[in-house]
């Protein structure tokens, strides 16, 4: 028995199969949704919202401490609190930066044709940036083994049409192990 190498020139080439009667075809057996596990329903995300007297870009300069009480018996008032005082403490250092550059791009933006605010917006996304890796960090170290997803997420305030980042705190799905296939 001999085995054919395909040659290089018609490696990357794309043959069209011919298709088979489909009389002969057996039908493809229909996998119903009933049939495959499903997780249980995930309550609705915690949002943790800005409680600053100062937001640049809809981020405020610090998010509420408060433990919500949605989160009793998921994870410890101390891990809470610890977690968004390190999500402050980085607000606390990049804020007061993107506020300075905001009010240097405002008194200079006539002359500058809108350019002056650059600074500004590019100091915002880095400082949003450290904030979403801080909280993937905290994921990996701690809520993802408690079936927390926490994100920075842009919403729509409550009383304005603004937008605002908020701190989302998603469950995470348990999927039934045990069940049988």
């Amino acid at each position: 028995m001999s085995v054919l190498l395909p040659n290089m020139a018609d490696f990357d080439t794309i043959y069209e199969l011919e298709e088979e009667d489909e009389e002969q075809d057996e039908p493809e057996p229909v996998v119903r949704s009933q049939e495959l596990p499903r997780p249980r329903d995930a309550p609705d995300p915690v949002a943790v919202r800005g409680a600053g007297h100062i937001t640049v870009f809809g981020l405020s300069n610090k998010f509420d401490t408060e433990f919500p009480s949605v989160l009793t018996g998921k994870v410890a008032p101390e891990e809470f609190k610890t977690s968004i005082s390190r999500v402050n403490a980085c607000l606390r250092k990049n804020l007061p930066i993107n506020v300075k550059w905001l009010l240097c791009g405002c008194l200079c933006c006539c002359c500058t044709l809108g350019c002056s605010l650059w600074p500004v917006v590019c100091l915002n996304k880095r400082t949003r940036r450290s904030i979403q890796k801080l909280l993937e960090w905290e994921n990996n170290r701690l809520y993802h083994k408690l079936g927390l997803h926490w994100k920075l997420s842009k919403r729509k305030c409550e009383t304005s049409n603004m937008m605002e980042y908020v701190i989302l705190i998603e469950f995470l799905p348990k999927y039934p192990i045990f069940r049988p296939d």
